[in-house]
């Protein structure tokens, strides 16, 4: 019997054990575990070990029950995050920004200097909430920016859901006690951060970086596209946040009618932190007439977004997008129609029985954030939007005057984990979605076997998603003579390897030195995108000395691949791209 409660006690308290780990509690809870497994291990041996097995059983429920308590009671507390990865950061200079003075923290082990958490906009609560945003008011004293700022108002994961995400989606977890913690989240959120070379410098090229998350999710901080590695090179970075979900992308007819704009106050949010930049940025080294603006996923369709709304024309020169656009005809994603996005709006509203807006104002933000699944899209709005993003490039209307963008071979891998096809499903939900069209695209994915099926119903996803938008930009940039990069990521890895985002870690050269999840092949083409990317953002072209030849894409037929191999290839999915263009009706 004591051998089957060591093992029954080993194995339950290595379980309770990995949930206070992985969820992040406080050390308090390892210390109340201990106290509990030690008092039971007591009690189990001079008491319950001579008593009837329902007993026993009772005594392994209180267990378990004793932990659950010390879980919720340790629960890991709100924390901001700090700016500077030192642990003794040295203080900045104060530095005069429109509003007020302004500190930061050096970083980097004293070569990058980052201001974290500067607002740009008075807070968007109470009855800013689904308004334009408003410039932040000024401020006495000195500011300290040595924190970065709440995420916006959004719905979060459980610590452990966190944590698991790293373990099977990025394989680079690592056991601590230095991160029990969670990040706050809030709805007052408009701040901005900046990184930027030690000391004084000026009129370096400045990259504005917007962070994806389907417009639901997301922050202006991550180690994945954190600013130093550029600022280190000589680039001011600037990254933002702005309002998520059904804070940014409500739309009413009653707001239209009272203010023009409806549906993209995340969008003017961007504009205004850009509006921010274009007043601030010299006094931190950066050069407001160089500004390039970046992001990934729906940070990109943000920023195609910018490149077509006459409210942004000026305020930057060059656009990165990485893995999203919104140059089809009809976009795939984060995007509709006034009609559409006002109906939505009507049934958010009935559905907390608000009779207008008024009555949703007052309603708390935790009450309807879960709403970001409904209302995550930009809106043609006739203010923002006058037209679709399509029709108005169509138009000539374009603010970027160079375009750097692309796509990662396997887009689709985080988003078809629970939906893989097989030759049982794959015709099925190939007509599901072409329609009339679907023959065409069966007959160019001939799937044989379910390995075929599986991988091919992956190529065709993130060909629709992610691909066939980048391919509608090219041409459309190309005939209006706008140069064009184009590239196609297919790095493999340890980590994300060429899925959906995995290429952010090495256009901001920002792989972990002594990860080893990454090889020198990898640090390699770190350095190599690292510089493609420094050198647009400086002059519009990504070459440079020693570096392979990235040619303009000006026939849409090439791509620089970015792999194992850096060289120009043929476009892969011209094919499935011409039933693309045929059920959209691509002119």
């Amino acid at each position: 019997m004591r051998t089957l409660f060591w093992i029954g006690f080993s194995f339950l308290t290595l379980i309770f054990a990995a949930v206070l780990e992985l969820n992040k509690n406080t050390l308090l809870g390892w210390v109340l575990l201990a106290i509990i497994a030690f008092a039971f291990i007591v009690l189990y041996i001079k008491v319950l070990l001579q008593r009837p097995w329902y007993l026993k059983l009772v005594g392994w429920l209180r267990y378990a029950a004793l932990f659950s308590a010390v879980l919720f009671a340790t629960w890991p507390p709100v924390k901001a995050i700090a700016a500077s990865e030192d642990r003794n950061p040295v203080v900045t200079s104060p530095v005069k920004t429109d509003n007020g003075l302004v500190t930061g923290v050096s970083t980097a082990n004293g070569q990058v200097e980052v201001y974290a958490g500067i607002p740009y906009a008075k807070p968007p609560v109470g009855e800013l909430r689904w308004k334009a945003p408003q410039e932040a008011e000024s401020w006495d004293g000195v500011l300290a920016c040595d924190k970065f700022a709440p995420m916006s108002m959004q719905v979060t994961n459980l610590p452990i859901y966190d944590s698991l995400v790293r373990i099977i989606g990025y394989h680079d977890y690592k056991i601590s006690l230095k991160d029990n913690w969670i990040p706050p989240v809030s709805e007052d959120s408009l701040y901005l951060n900046v990184w930027k070379p030690v000391g004084d410098c000026h009129d370096l090229p400045v990259l504005v970086y917007i962070h994806g998350g389907t417009l639901q999710t997301g922050q202006s901080w991550s180690s994945e596209y954190n600013g130093t590695s550029f600022a280190k090179e000589g680039v001011v970075v600037v990254t933002i946040a702005y309002r998520l979900g059904v804070f940014g992308f409500y739309a009413d007819r009653s707001l239209l009618a009272k203010d023009g704009t409806t549906g993209n106050y995340g969008l003017l949010d961007q504009i205004l932190a850009l509006k921010w930049v274009q007043k601030n940025i010299k006094a931190f080294g950066g050069n407001p007439d160089n500004v390039t603006i970046a992001g990934e996923s729906a940070g990109s369709v943000c920023i195609d977004a910018l490149c077509t709304t006459p409210l942004a024309k000026g305020l930057f020169k060059r656009a990165i997008l990485e893995s999203s656009t919104l140059a089809p005809v009809a976009p795939p994603h984060s995007f509709r129609l006034l009609d559409e996005a006002i109906a939505s709006g009507n049934d958010l509203r009935s559905r907390y029985g608000c009779k207008d807006v008024e009555d949703l104002r007052k309603l708390d933000a935790k009450t309807i954030v879960g709403e970001m699944y409904t209302q995550h899209h930009l809106t043609v709005d006739g203010y923002v939007f006058q037209d679709t993003p399509h029709n108005m490039k169509l138009k000539g209307i374009h603010n970027a005057e160079a375009l750097l963008h692309g796509f990662n071979d396997k887009e689709s891998g985080p988003f078809i984990i629970f939906s893989h096809a097989n030759m049982k499903n794959f015709e099925s939900k190939v007509r599901a979605y072409f329609g009339k069209f679907a023959d065409d695209v069966l007959s160019i994915y001939p799937a044989k076997t379910n390995e075929e099926a599986d991988r091919y119903w992956a190529e065709i996803y993130g060909a629709v998603f992610f691909n066939y938008p980048h391919y509608c930009l090219n041409r459309l940039a190309v005939k209006q003579g706008i140069p064009t990069y184009e590239y196609l990521f297919t790095k493999s890895n340890g980590m994300l390897s060429s899925w959906h985002s995995g290429e952010l870690i090495y256009a901001f050269n920002r792989i972990p030195e002594n990860s080893k999840l990454f090889d020198k092949s990898d640090r390699d083409l770190a350095k190599t995108m690292n510089s493609y990317w420094k050198n647009f953002i400086t002059s519009g072209d990504p070459n440079g000395v020693g570096l392979p030849s990235f040619p303009r894409n000006e026939n849409s037929l090439k791509l620089q691949e970015l792999g194992s191999q850096v060289r120009t290839i043929d476009e892969p999915y011209l094919a499935l791209y011409g039933v693309l263009d045929r059920m959209q009706g691509w002119n």
